[in-house]
């Protein structure tokens, strides 16, 4: 059985620096994904034969004669480039903003609350054993006439013997 626990969490600052950088990247690669999606419509229906029958129907009407209404492709490709870098820098440009807003009114408000549910496993109660207290017992050093010697100095077999008897 899994044990479930809620934890509430107050979202008080976003750093911008770093929504900066996630919303660039993010932007950037939604607008690279719609580029690519772009260039591949537009060659499907550039293939179809598509513009060409919109040309020659609005001439055929007589709405306008002998006059290209679909630009060539290449600027189309330009137009789509640039509003494709113009829309990554205004919208990283509004997120950043978004995140200072948002930190300068969590100051003033205290933030928006979450509730996370937290699972654990099945894991079995155990209680905590504490762990006992060593009991110490004091070495005793043999005596010397030496005032030089110290426990260093003593051989660890020596102390050793005293611990066991």
């Amino acid at each position: 059985m899994k044990q479930v626990r809620r934890v509430r969490r107050i979202i008080r600052k976003f750093d911008p620096w770093t929504v900066l950088k996630v919303s660039f990247v993010l932007y950037s690669i939604t607008a690279l994904a719609i580029l690519l999606g772009l260039v591949i419509f537009w060659t499907l229906v550039r293939t179809a034969g598509i513009p060409q029958m919109i040309e020659t129907t609005i001439s055929s009407i007589g709405l306008l004669s002998d006059v290209n209404i679909i630009p060539p492709e290449e600027q189309l490709f330009r137009a789509a480039v640039f509003l494709g870098v113009a829309w990554t820098v205004l919208m990283t440009g509004f997120t950043t903003l978004g995140a200072v807003l948002y930190n300068l009114i969590s100051d003033v408000v205290g933030g928006v609350e979450v509730i996370v549910l937290e699972e654990t496993g099945n894991v079995p109660y155990v209680a905590a054993q504490t762990p006992q207290p060593t009991q110490l017992t004091p070495v005793v050093v043999p005596e010397s006439d030496d005032a030089d010697i110290s426990i260093a100095d003593v051989p660890t077999e020596a102390l050793w013997d005293q611990e066991q008897g």
